[in-house]
């Protein structure tokens, strides 16, 4: 089957059909990535800074990448003129880093919060308290060069829908809580980034207005 026709019936399964799509393509060549881009895709996702770096000036001039790795501070500045949107921002001082190298060239870097919803220890963001005391503090308000737009979170990699369901359901909670304070830094707040090719059907019944899917677009990851 081919990546046209992978898409399509993939679109066709979304609860929400106005959640956006990102194609999570990292490990796959350029001609998978022109395949689904002539199919109508235009939000690719990679997690490599290094390999974000060659496929950019790879692929037409109206990609929009999207940054979904974690994320090392000292590779912002490689990736700051051009992404689209960082999607896993999970700490203070990567905020601060991207502010800074955002600041350098003039341009407000679109970035979301990680909140570690899981139950397991291996993935990355922010706890609900901390996330909530960094947005009222005066130093993120300090921060004129990023701009939030949202929250992340990756849920337990477990065949337990309940519990699936339920790590999503208090992530939609949490966005709702902040886009409620109605923050004057948080003026284009308006995405929640949850679900990828194993669940994000039951993210989208939670809310989700952004999915990442990789393996149910392109097949198998390649090995990198």
């Amino acid at each position: 089957m081919d990546i046209k026709t992978k898409l399509s019936i993939t679109k066709k399964s979304f609860v929400n059909p106005d959640c956006l799509l990102v194609a999570v393509s990292k490990t796959k060549p350029i001609e998978d990535l022109m395949e689904a881009y002539e199919a109508g895709i235009r939000d690719f996702g990679e997690n490599k800074v290094q390999e974000l770096q060659w496929k950019q000036p790879e692929m037409p001039a109206d990609v929009r990448w999207h940054m979904i790795g974690h994320l090392q501070r000292n590779k912002v500045k490689y990736i700051a003129p051009y992404v689209h949107l960082i999607h896993g921002v999970d700490s203070e001082k990567l905020l601060r880093e991207i502010n800074k190298q955002g600041e350098k060239i003039d341009r407000k870097i679109p970035v979301l919060l990680q909140i570690h919803i899981a139950k397991e220890e291996s993935k990355f963001g922010f706890d609900e308290q901390e996330v909530l005391e960094m947005l009222h503090s005066q130093s993120f308000n300090q921060m004129h060069h990023v701009v939030v737009k949202g929250l992340m979170g990756m849920a337990t990699f477990t065949e337990n829908e309940e519990q699936i369901r339920s790590e999503f359901k208090g992530l939609k909670a949490l966005f709702d809580q902040i886009k409620s304070k109605d923050l004057p830094q948080l003026s284009q707040f308006d995405t929640l980034s949850m679900g990828m090719s194993g669940d994000y059907l039951i993210a989208q019944e939670e809310g989700s207005t952004l999915v990442r899917i990789g393996s149910a677009i392109f097949g198998a990851r390649n090995n990198s």
